[in-house]
């Protein structure tokens, strides 16, 4: 049988997993109860199976029967602050936390991969790291992981690494979507303390007012955007917190926002960066405050090797057929922390669609609390993964 075939045998098995760790969602780096369904779900496979220290991370490698490089396949397992307003019969049992980006979908997938894997062990000819990750939604997990070895787990340098991500809207159920080189964004944090002096709200000639001066960063970043940075290499600046003040005839000390910024290569990168500082720093002067202004590198960007990107394609045209792989024009502004991996090792992640309600322009996207996935693509998912884990480790470079 076929590794599709042998998928869709684990259709139910993988559907009843995802339901079951849909509704214990688990939020940040600490995931307690879903590696201990992971490693319930790994148990009894020919694995190496090690857990993190700083988290609660599943690393396992499965030796193949001949030699070979190793390659290495992820799937994020944690959830979102969200509280869930889907109404499905196995809806999150805490108030707070939902799986809104499908990664209890990514941690099945992943489960279904080790298994078909595992079956034809002695064929592989070389080894597989399955990478079982916390902490994506913003706590950079696989950093973490990273630090603790994952890309050593192996026990020599990886060849290639395969992530797979569902989305909810966007695109058709079933359709892989990838593109070579920039797949998604770098992702960094613009921090803003503008200090003044505060008074009466009735004399502000008599005070150092901050927030005229904050209004007018936020207003110039956007300015900056279009004045300073590659119309063709794009660059996003969105405020999300401006907080400034306790009353309306009250000058506060201190205005404060927030912003993530979002970039496509290091060459707008390191532009923005430099002129973003410079032009919060400057205007607070024009304004004779002062302002302190932080700069924090976060995710770089996810970017696809060219020859695995091919690797993928290839494969899903052969396994799937023709009408189940689109290549993505443009890049998706959103990030991801898999990008980590992809730094140090080449290959490719790629997009899966699992809309439920067959409408993906108009479906509610991932991160809403209305986010529905639809887990029939969890088989075809898994055979992916393994697919790719098998060509590649059977390529003659």
């Amino acid at each position: 049988m076929s590794l599709v075939e042998d998928a869709a045998a684990l259709q139910d098995d993988l559907v009843a997993l995802r339901r079951e760790l849909h509704q214990i969602p688990e939020v940040g780096l600490e995931l307690p109860r879903t590696r201990e369904r992971v490693l319930a779900a790994l148990d009894g496979l020919p694995l190496e199976v090690s857990t993190g220290s700083a988290l609660s991370s599943v690393t396992a490698v499965l030796r193949g029967g001949r030699p070979g490089p190793a390659v290495l396949l992820r799937g994020d397992m944690d959830a979102l602050p969200v509280t869930e307003r889907t109404g499905l019969p196995f809806t999150s049992r805490h108030d707070g936390a939902m799986h809104a980006c499908g990664h209890d979908l990514h941690t099945a997938g992943l489960v279904g991969a080790a298994r078909l894997l595992a079956a034809r062990r002695e064929e592989l000819a070389g080894d597989v790291v399955f990478m079982f990750q916390p902490g994506e939604e913003g706590w950079d997990g696989a950093g973490h992981m990273i630090r603790e070895g994952v890309l050593d787990a192996a026990g020599r340098p990886l060849a290639a690494a395969y992530g797979l991500h569902v989305f909810s809207a966007l695109f058709p159920a079933g359709r892989f979507v990838c593109r070579p080189g920039t797949m998604m964004a770098a992702s960094d944090a613009l921090l803003v303390r503008v200090h003044g002096s505060g008074g009466h709200g009735s004399m502000p000639h008599r005070a150092l007012d901050p927030v005229p001066a904050a209004c007018e960063m936020v207003t110039a970043l956007q300015t900056m955007v279009t004045r300073s940075i590659d119309v063709f290499d794009p660059v996003v600046v969105t405020v999300g917190t401006f907080h400034a003040g306790t009353r309306r005839n009250v000058i506060p000390d201190e205005a404060v926002f927030e912003a993530t910024v979002r970039t496509f290569s290091e060459a707008a990168r390191a532009r923005v960066r430099d002129a973003a500082v410079r032009v919060c720093r400057e205007i607070a002067a024009a304004h004779g405050l002062r302002a302190d202004v932080e700069y924090a590198d976060e995710y770089p960007a996810t970017v696809n090797d060219p020859a695995e990107y091919d690797l993928v394609a290839d494969t899903v045209r052969e396994v799937f057929g023709e009408d189940r792989f689109a290549p993505m024009e443009n890049p998706l502004p959103g990030s991801e922390d898999f990008s980590r991996v992809l730094r140090e090792v080449p290959g490719a992640y790629v997009f899966l669609g699992a809309c439920l309600s067959g409408e993906p322009e108009s479906a509610p996207n991932n991160h809403s609390p209305l986010a529905a996935f639809d887990d029939r693509v969890l088989a075809d998912g898994a055979a992916l993964l393994a697919e790719l884990a098998v060509r590649r480790l059977n390529r003659a470079d």
